[in-house]
């Protein structure tokens, strides 16, 4: 029934040809310093992306690089045709990219069904003078709009939460209104950073859950950026090792497992495949 209401009231998107999302050959420096040191790979729709690697390894700058925040000295970030590189961020979340933060960003002092209304911003068409009076076309898109969220709660289980001041909840159900915040938006490419941090066993179970059936339902990209290995190599179709912002492997999860620079860099020998010259 959840995954279903999530299929009623947002848009599933049909398969395209080609990528939906190109990153070739980024490059980005702070001071001197390299923080993407050209970084390429394409997200298909209805694929999950992972990208990994250790603490200062560039995973959140390829995020802020790919929504607006930063602008890469060279290279190319094209999402559906279009580049994306100096455009800013407002208008990058337009065209369909949403993204979820490391550190939890809603408003705390605004209930649940507040800051998910917030998501739908962009897709309000009428102006100020509507809005005051509450009548025709601002009724019926506030009647939409509510509708939606209303979904979207219900799909992420947090219908008691629905009216409470966000400050008030635990840090497991405000990780999953911020991912509620992002599907409010209609993305064709969601963007996750490091979304079960934080996280006992069952909260990351039920965000795995969550995750796969909006891959599912909904037929858009993800891209995912997280620490816990177990939860990647679960849901990820392809995986991008960086260290120290530079590409050291790419590949499907098992071939990422198996990786000598991978396991040596980040992954460590607990989580490497058994290759044919290993000692039973």
């Amino acid at each position: 029934m959840r995954a279903r209401l999530l299929h009623e009231v947002l848009p599933r998107h049909e398969d395209v040809s080609g990528p939906i999302l190109e990153v070739d050959g980024i490059h980005l420096s702070f001071a001197g310093v390299k923080a993407i040191d050209g970084v390429s790979f394409q997200v298909r729709n209805g694929e999950i992306f992972a990208v990994i690697g250790p603490n200062g390894a560039g995973k959140t700058s390829i995020f802020n690089s790919i929504s607006g925040v930063y602008r890469p000295e060279r290279g190319s970030v094209r999402f559906m045709g279009t580049e994306l590189i100096g455009m800013k961020p407002d208008r990058i979340a337009d065209l369909g990219v949403a993204r979820t933060f490391q550190n939890i960003e809603l408003f705390p002092q605004m209930t649940v069904l507040d800051n998910l209304m917030l998501g739908r911003h962009q897709h309000v068409r009428y102006g100020t003078a509507l809005a005051m009076v509450r009548v025709g076309r601002a009724s019926r898109e506030e009647a939409r709009n509510r509708e939606i969220v209303e979904g979207i709660i219900e799909f992420l289980e947090i219908q008691p939460f629905r009216k409470s001041y966000v400050a008030m909840l635990p840090y497991g159900i405000q990780k999953r209104i911020e991912l509620g915040r992002a599907l409010a938006m209609e993305p064709r490419l969601l963007l996750l950073d490091e979304p079960v941090a934080g996280m006992n066993l069952e909260e990351t179970e039920d965000m795995a859950r969550f995750i796969t059936d909006i891959r599912r339902e909904l037929q858009i990209g993800v891209i995912l950026v997280e620490h816990d290995m177990r939860m990647v190599m679960d849901l990820a179709d392809h995986v991008l090792a960086l260290d120290f912002g530079r590409p050291i492997a790419m590949g499907k999860p098992a071939e990422i497992q198996a990786d000598k620079d991978v396991v040596r860099a980040y992954l460590g020998e607990e989580h490497r495949v058994a290759g044919e010259g290993d000692t039973p």
